[in-house]
């Protein structure tokens, strides 16, 4: 895939601002795009965007295939006559600018709920495109609703508790399950419904604008998932379904006892002899979704950590080898042309290189773990034109953070290389990016607003209080939008 000369913002939608404490699809997500569009930005770039649990983390979702209903528009519920005026009096608005999340959810819950009894009275309201919806999609839809619909039953702890006939997925316990829980799964198909809903129209509303979305796929999927619940062949687990093998990477930049996160490893052989048709499904499903997609860990294709399950930390794992070529050449048969930007960060070997330039998928830049040496391959003088450059990702400080907390060599010589004196930072280092040779090159929004730390997105392998940053609703400024303009004039990205 070879990408023009261009730019792009890093901003999940949590992130947007309005009056219901997290940041959804609704009018700010269209502002955002005409924003884009104004400012001559092409991409906008999110984090995956499947339904999240513990810890909140996009990264550790429900299903690799649904959407998040956290994500919903109230606003647009409203319009649609899903929800009475009177459901949206309560301002759930935070003034320090965070989600927080254990007020949000069972706020936005309980009004989903609504929405879906208002439905259910209504037969006008779009049955036909929830039955269209619903068959469409049943391949993976039906068993992530009953999974969620389990999950409540049994007061929403891991699947790892159920009974063991519903952790085995007995045929008679799930289709008593189908036929108690019908309720409550017809409930979680329309929330499903509702998001690709609203996500479909915003897609189409950002191309329509010549904005395309980078989406984000994890390597991995999380253990307490229906992607695991329903196709545990595929994975490494024991009798009683346990993972008898995690997945993480082992101590590096960001940890010194690596980072343990928890998800279940591939069975490769299991997919090979099914000629990948999970991951097949997989990819399809989020490029009906996105235009592009970051694929998170793509050093895992080639080789990953994996990590006893009784283990506490990442630093006792050994590195075993993944499918390799044999993957993508058969996603290429089948998808075509792939849209793929390899997240190639971390402890790379030369294979990992081998296989990205295979398949001509671009790799990933960023400026701030450039600031060691001339030689650091991650300063602007080295990027290729084929990869995709950051000042930082949702895993760094921001770049304002990074300045004002790294040490005074990597100081020192970023002002020497830049020829700045510190005073602008975030925008020092953005004007770099700018300028380099990259063809893609992506900012997050923290860094064009100049936050600091405490608008940080996630601190890797903290457990708590990530992922709740949200922009203030006055951000997006003319003065903003002209300054990034004029940016995108000087350096050709426009």
């Amino acid at each position: 895939m070879k990408l023009p000369r261009s730019s792009g913002i890093l901003l999940h939608p949590t992130s947007l601002p309005n009056r219901y404490g997290i940041g959804d699809l609704g009018k700010s997500a269209y502002d955002f795009v005409d924003f884009l569009h104004a400012s001559g930005t092409q991409f906008w770039q999110t984090l995956p965007l499947g339904p999240t649990g513990y810890g909140d983390s996009p990264y550790q979702s429900f299903s690799t295939f649904a959407g998040n209903p956290y994500l919903i528009s109230p606003d647009f519920l409203l319009e649609d006559g899903m929800l009475h005026p009177d459901d949206l009096k309560e301002d759930l608005d935070t003034p320090r600018g965070r989600v927080e999340y254990g007020r949000v959810i069972g706020w936005k819950l309980n009004l989903l709920e609504k929405a879906f009894v208002r439905f259910t009275r209504n037969p006008k309201l779009g049955y036909r495109d929830l039955n269209i919806f619903r068959e469409k999609n049943s391949d993976w839809l039906e068993d992530y609703a009953l999974f969620r619909a389990i999950k409540e039953a049994k007061g929403g702890g891991s699947w790892a508790g159920w009974d063991e006939n519903l952790r085995n997925r007995e045929k008679l316990a799930i289709s008593r399950a189908r036929k108690e829980l019908k309720p409550a799964v017809d409930r979680f198909v329309f929330y499903q419904y509702l998001f690709f809903r609203q996500w479909d129209a915003l897609r189409e509303y950002a191309n329509t604008k010549g904005i395309k979305i980078i989406g984000d796929i994890p390597i991995f999927v999380s253990y307490d998932s229906s992607d695991v619940w329903a196709n545990p062949e595929l994975f490494f687990l024991d009798e009683q379904k346990n993972p008898t093998v995690v997945a993480g990477v082992p101590p590096d930049y960001f940890s010194k006892t690596g980072q343990l996160w928890g998800n279940p490893l591939y069975k490769w052989e299991k997919h090979k002899a099914t000629n990948y048709a999970w991951w097949v499904k997989r990819m399809r499903a989020v490029l009906n979704m996105v235009d592009i997609v970051r694929l998170d860990h793509f050093r895992g294709f080639v080789g990953y950590w994996e990590i006893p399950a009784s283990e506490e930390t990442a630093v006792k794992g050994r590195w075993v080898s993944g499918p390799g070529a044999d993957l993508f050449n058969t996603l290429k048969a089948e998808l075509g042309e792939l849209p793929i930007i390899a997240e190639d960060l971390g402890e790379i070997t030369p294979d990992v290189f081998e296989l990205r330039d295979q398949f001509n998928l671009p790799g990933m830049k960023i400026l701030q773990f450039g600031f060691s040496d001339e030689s650091n391959p991650f300063l602007p003088h080295h990027y290729p034109e084929n990869c995709v450059a950051y000042t930082g990702t949702h895993d760094n400080d921001t770049s304002r953070g990074w300045y004002e907390t790294a040490g005074e060599h990597e100081k020192d010589f970023a002002r020497r290389y830049l020829s700045v004196d510190g005073s602008d930072f975030a925008w020092d280092l953005i004007r770099a990016l700018w300028k380099s040779k990259a063809n893609l090159v992506l900012a997050p929004m923290q860094d064009l607003l100049n936050l600091g730390n405490g608008a940080r997105m996630n601190y890797p392998g903290r457990l708590g209080g990530n992922w709740v940053w949200r922009m203030s609703g006055d951000a997006l400024s003319g003065e903003l939008k002209d300054k990034i303009i004029q940016l995108n004039r000087e350096r050709n990205r426009r």
